[in-house]
């Protein structure tokens, strides 16, 4: 999965997959996690917000299932 970086002093790095709908997190410590049935517009939104970290807290976490890679 192709991965993008993005300013933040949490998250490092952003992918999605469209086929499965997965969204993939690098955060700043090393810790990976994908997110399952994501809808595309959630990483556009992640990927465009002026607080990745934030984005995530407020959209993502405890939103969707997840999994530590």
């Amino acid at each position: 999965m192709e991965m993008k970086p993005v300013d933040s002093s949490n998250v490092r790095a952003v992918g999605y997959d469209d086929e499965s709908n997965t969204l993939q997190v690098e955060f700043n410590n090393g810790s990976l996690y994908q997110y399952f049935d994501v809808p595309r517009y959630i990483f556009d939104g992640l990927i465009e917000a002026d607080s990745p970290g934030g984005f995530l807290h407020q959209n993502v976490k405890g939103v969707y299932r997840y999994s530590r890679v």
